[in-house]
């Protein structure tokens, strides 16, 4: 396909753009946002919304991107305001407990929160990598980019937070994972970088933050996840859960969408991204397992609760947009809010 752009290095451009409200919540932060005011919204209105809906999860992350990219003509000094912060403590704190409510039942252990994570399933019927590898379209990797670019082209950066947080041999190994993360010096190796150039070679556009107005809430639900851990000192144990869940679960599903770039002949690009993954992510789930975690145990053994809530948090979340996705495909219908423009 051809390129979007001839800039070898598309993911440090500009800040992205506003994008339209879906409901009071957002409506809110964006007029505020946009007119530099003091955000409005009526008294029980964060109580009363869908805590899982498109309203309050936009809302949030909107709040959430302040400390990332920021937006384009929104001063840079709204990330520290305090009726903006109020709001967003109000919607964190339905967006926890609606989390902790749903896993009341989950593993308190990370023995038993990775276990079943360290075995490859048997029937792969419902993965949605398995569906991508053996029959998926064209049409449906782009929408599978468009969606995960909301957090491939921030990748590594909330657990970035986390660093600070750390001692000893879990931050010596966190710094490791996140060298290699950032592209080991180099600029075109980060793998933010990568995912852009996969972006490019399946025609879709790789600018930052570009498909944010199609993303449905499941898939705002699983990136606000890693803000809300990430911005939290207290949560710091639920990020390393929630990092290590990531890098466990990643090596067999990039195998898998590896062979299905190949399989639909995205390019180049586009499978080099998932086949650096395989390789990558193998050996960093062993040094997140036995280093960051079985560092963090030996510093803050008071933290193994909420490594396991992290964990089963992620994979709740995933599961949830997976199941969003295949419904819209079986049903012959975009998984995005809108559908994507074909090349």
């Amino acid at each position: 396909m051809r390129p979007l752009s001839p800039d070898p290095v598309a993911v440090a451009d500009r800040s992205p753009y506003l994008v339209q409200e879906r409901g009071e919540l957002s409506c809110a932060v964006t007029d505020a946002l946009r007119s530099g005011g003091l955000p409005r919204w009526a008294p029980g209105a964060v109580l009363e919304a869908d805590v899982w809906g498109e309203d309050l999860q936009l809302a949030l992350y909107l709040l959430y991107e302040l400390p990332y990219r920021g937006f384009d003509g929104v001063d840079d000094a709204r990330e520290w305001d305090p009726e903006l912060l109020r709001l967003r403590q109000a919607m964190e704190a339905r967006f926890l407990e609606a989390l902790r409510t749903e896993l009341f039942d989950a593993p308190r252990t990370v023995e038993d929160a990775f276990a079943p994570l360290l075995v490859e399933p048997v029937d792969l019927s419902g993965s949605l990598s398995h569906h991508l590898e053996t029959e998926g379209q064209l049409w449906q990797l782009r929408e599978y980019a468009a969606l995960r670019s909301l957090y491939h082209l921030k990748e590594a950066d909330p657990h970035a937070w986390v660093i600070p947080r750390l001692t000893g041999r879990a931050k010596a190994a966190m710094v490791a994972i996140e060298y290699d993360e950032f592209g080991a010096g180099h600029a075109d190796r980060i793998h933010a970088q990568l995912f852009a150039d996969l972006m490019t070679d399946l025609g879709l556009d790789p600018t930052y933050g570009r498909y944010l107005d199609q993303a449905p809430a499941p898939l705002l639900a699983g990136v606000n996840l890693m803000s809300l851990f990430g911005l939290h000192r207290a949560l710091r144990g639920a990020l390393v859960g929630h990092f290590a869940c990531v890098e466990v679960t990643s090596s067999p599903g990039s195998r898998r969408l590896a062979k299905a770039m190949r399989r639909c002949g995205a390019g180049s690009a586009a499978e080099h991204f998932y086949a650096e993954h395989v390789e990558a992510d193998a050996v960093h789930e062993q040094v997140v397992r036995h280093e960051v975690i079985g560092g963090l145990l030996v510093d803050e053994p008071g933290l193994e609760e909420d490594i396991a809530f992290g964990c089963a948090a992620t994979v709740r979340l995933e599961d949830r947009l997976a199941s969003h996705i295949r419904e819209a495909w079986d049903h012959e219908r975009s998984a995005l809010r809108t559908p994507l423009h074909q090349p």
